[in-house]
């Protein structure tokens, strides 16, 4: 299920959106035991907006009868938003800013999807309606914290998705589910209508099966807000990209795959085809990126989350997943003496970062290191948790953009990938490289 194809099926009039969401609504059904989803529409729920498409042509929206899930921490006009707790649930007047620009534009909401309860995690099982499944293997984790976002898509229960992510949460899904998962430079996508986990570095993220539709939903999405203090405009122009590229790869050393030896050969792969569509890799230091990522959680940004939903747990603790209130609570005691303690060793690490990508197009790591059964982290849920977030958590804090996309499989069919990451409004370039990488070069 795709952009494309939709839309070629409904100029064709082979094809109807309520005919599509009836399709759906049976794919939802088959895999029903899977917690996918917080909050599916009822039919008279979708009634407004097909009766809407009914009235209009195929060709005068650009996302005319286009399906997409919504992250249960993203606001949807009349429909719970619940960030994964059920006790914080509370019915929006108005959908998020990004929402609503996409279902003006023709997109049909099929409802909220699972998340890692307030977007705290990157393993897609800290949820109150259970663990979601990977969607290729069950036993193993989906990601998260867009964990139903990504599922979604990947199980053709919608055409597109919207995440979050703060600190891995719109790219570690994708990687776990085969698909391409945008994190748009903070700023460019409102957060109008999302409850914060770190509000200063939320971005709300996109999941596709292909380039093509990511960057269409981009366009649609991709709107300054004036309502959100936040909201940064794109400039119009964009770096383009040379026929020669340089992209960064970490020091061997600074490489971690946790055991996982297929990853590590699939990683090489994915450089050796970036130099074939002509690239060349040169090893950097990525020493201020992992000393940046380790601020995430263990500096005084976790204080973020406590602000986020202070009244709440403070007044009804009970109401929180053991290791999300675990995590949020360590927020409790950050000073403001700390805040500033970590704020100049992030200026520093932002001057050394900017070293590394001053003679390079992008720079390529992995999107994770490996991937985890439910099981496994079950039994030890934040030590493998701070491991996936290896090459992810200081993407937002150095004010990058960053584009996953699949990279191939291991032997027992499970999908890896990897992650382009570049100054922050580069997106399309982005976008672009990715989608070489994926269309041309010899296959992994």
């Amino acid at each position: 299920m795709n952009i494309t194809n939709l839309k070629k099926s409904y100029l064709d009039k082979t094809l109807t959106p309520r005919d599509l969401m009836v399709q759906i609504k049976e794919r939802i059904e088959k895999h029903s035991t899977n917690p996918i989803w917080m909050y599916i529409l009822s039919e008279d729920e979708l009634e407004p907006y097909i009766q809407r498409l009914e009235s209009c042509e195929p060709s005068s929206l650009p996302l005319y009868g286009i399906p997409f899930s919504i992250k249960d921490n993203i606001d949807l006009k009349g429909v719970p938003t619940t960030a994964g707790c059920l006790d914080y649930s509370y019915i929006p007047e108005k959908s998020a800013f990004v929402v609503n620009a996409l279902i003006e534009a023709g997109a049909i909401p099929v409802g909220k999807t699972a998340l890692d309860q307030f977007a705290t995690g990157l393993v897609g099982t800290r949820s109150p309606i259970g663990a979601c499944q990977n969607s290729i293997d069950p036993k193993y984790i989906s990601g998260g914290s867009s964990s139903g976002s990504a599922v979604s898509i990947a199980l053709e229960m919608a055409a597109f998705s919207l995440g979050t992510d703060t600190a891995g949460s719109g790219r570690v899904p994708a990687a776990f589910n085969n698909l391409v998962g945008l994190k748009p430079s903070k700023g460019v996508l409102s957060t109008s209508g999302l409850v914060p986990a770190c509000r200063s570095l939320d971005c709300i993220s996109i999941f596709a099966n292909n380039t093509e539709d990511a960057q269409k939903v981009f366009d649609v999405a991709a709107s300054f807000d004036e309502a959100d203090p936040y909201s940064r405009i794109m400039p119009q122009m964009q770096k383009s990209i040379p026929s020669n590229f340089r992209f960064a790869i970490p020091k061997a050393e600074q490489l971690k795959f946790f055991g996982d030896t297929q990853a590590e050969e699939l990683f090489y792969k994915a450089v050796q085809k970036f130099e074939e569509i002509g690239g060349t890799a040169v090893e950097s230091d990525f020493s201020p990126m992992l000393e940046a990522a380790n601020l995430l959680y263990y500096g005084p940004w976790v204080a973020e989350r406590y602000v986020a939903v202070k009244d709440m747990i403070e007044k009804k603790p009970e109401s929180f997943i053991d290791v999300t209130r675990t995590i949020i609570e360590s927020g409790k005691t950050k000073t403001a003496e700390d805040y500033f303690n970590a704020e100049y060793k992030l200026k520093a690490y932002r001057r050394q970062a900017d070293s590394v990508m001053k003679d390079v197009d992008f720079a390529l790591t992995p999107t994770t290191g490996t991937i985890y059964t439910i099981e496994e982290v079950n039994a030890d849920p934040i030590q493998l948790n701070t491991n996936l977030g290896y090459y992810t958590n200081f993407m937002n804090l150095l004010d990058f953009s960053a584009y996953a996309v699949p990279a191939g499989f291991r032997d027992n069919g499970l999908p890896f990938g990897v992650t382009l990451f570049a100054e922050a409004f580069e997106d399309r370039k982005l976008l672009q490289l990715g989608e070489n990488y994926m269309t041309r070069g010899s296959d992994v």
